[in-house]
């Protein structure tokens, strides 16, 4: 059985392995996904002691959440599955807004419960900040959402420092997610010391640099998606990481396990760091994350892919 370890001081309890799910039923995120793959990843994932479920409105939108809720209700083990969700979307129209107001987070929480066919959220996130809306009166709503016993643990995604220290005003804050990864260290200035000292879990989202840091890629490799756009992955700057985690390679290989795991356990070794979500379209995908608990980094090793970076 796999050490399970808590979020921050929630008292949620995850396998450090989690899974992304914005490949399950994110039809606005990649086109031409198989629903029925999507669902068979998150029983694969319960199946084999992954309980940290990683999804929001706005993958699919809404549909990402429905599918859980089916597999979830297939199940019939609703404690099996550590569910975190996040809102902050409306769309006007046809455009998209960001809302943090409370009355607005309120509505959402009730409409992912409804959604994911459940009666509590394990962890609710607000996705993204507004510009208007106070953090700690945003905090506060689902603080009292808490209370209620719709949600029991309060999450916080893409907040800037000072917004997040705005959130925590109060102390209620448990996750905060955002981007972090071998090529995106900006948070290792002031976010991951705040979040040590607090005893916030951080979450790292795009783990794995869109699939870079798993060592899939070559030269050659050529992508028609979002990644065109994505400066990781721009003429020059690409083969740079790839020679980078080419050097990652080299310990991989001691270990005789595949790069993403080194990474991945790399995050795990950094302080505050309790879980991490890497996505996956297939269900072997899902298990092969699973060899990364069992890679031991040395103190240099740990280092040494640090300066490589």
């Amino acid at each position: 059985m796999t050490k399970k370890v808590e979020l921050g001081k929630s008292g949620l309890f995850v396998n450090p392995i989690g899974l992304g799910t914005n490949a399950v039923g994110g039809h606005n995120i990649y086109p031409n996904l198989d629903e029925g793959a999507g669902k068979e990843l998150v029983h694969s994932a319960l199946n084999n002691g992954i309980n940290l479920l990683d999804t929001a409105y706005f993958y699919g939108p809404e549909r990402s959440e429905e599918l859980i809720g089916e597999v979830l209700k297939e199940r019939g083990n609703r404690s099996e599955a550590i569910v975190a969700t996040k809102g902050a979307h409306k769309f006007v129209g046809e455009n998209i807004a960001i809302d943090n107001s409370p009355a607005f987070l309120k509505q959402a929480v009730d409409d992912s419960l409804k959604r994911l066919g459940i009666d509590y959220i394990d962890l609710f996130y607000i996705h993204f900040p507004d510009e208007d809306t106070p953090k700690d009166e945003a905090v506060g709503a689902l603080k009292e959402l808490k209370d209620a016993g719709k949600i029991r643990a309060i999450g916080v995604s893409n907040f800037s420092i000072d917004q997040l220290k705005e959130a925590n005003k109060d102390g209620y804050v448990d996750v905060y997610q955002g981007e972090y990864n071998l090529l995106v260290r900006d948070a290792e200035k002031e976010l991951l010391p705040y979040t040590t000292k607090n005893n916030i879990s951080f979450i790292p989202y795009f783990p794995l640099a869109s699939g870079l840091l798993a060592g899939k890629y070559d030269k050659n490799t050529s992508f028609n998606d979002f990644r065109t756009k994505s400066s990781h992955f721009q003429p020059g700057t690409f083969e740079e990481n790839l020679d980078k985690v080419a050097e990652v390679r080299k310990i991989a290989h001691a270990k005789d396990v595949e790069v993403a795991h080194v990474v991945l356990a790399w995050y795990l070794n950094q302080s505050s760091i309790d879980a991490v979500i890497p996505g996956a379209k297939r269900a072997d995908q899902v298990l092969n994350n699973l060899k990364t608990l069992e890679v031991q980094l040395t103190a240099e090793e740990i280092q040494k892919i640090s300066d490589i970076f």
